[in-house]
């Protein structure tokens, strides 16, 4: 049975959904995460559901490459954010 693009659309409505519960939390009680700290991990996801979206709905291979793009950028900074600074890569 194919997976339907409309299954990526719901995990991708649900990913927005708790984005801006989380967002939301933050700014009204200051609890949680701060959206600068999970915003970039999202944005990872998002991309990759994207990407998968347009392989689903047969969609061109520039798109899909520029949603990949836009994963791999989310996931250097949120690499980036939890890199520890304290020691060095190579000795």
């Amino acid at each position: 049975m194919p997976i339907d693009s409309r299954v990526v659309d719901g995990i991708l409505l649900l990913l927005l959904f708790e984005a801006v519960v989380l967002g939301g939390l933050y700014a009204w009680r200051r609890i949680g995460v701060a959206p600068a700290r999970f915003l970039p991990n999202f944005i990872a996801g998002a991309g990759l559901l994207l990407a998968l979206r347009g392989a689903l709905t047969d969609g061109s291979r520039v798109s899909i490459a520029l949603w990949l793009l836009l994963g791999f950028a989310g996931h250097l900074v949120d690499l980036a954010g939890r890199w520890n600074r304290r020691r060095p890569l190579f000795k």
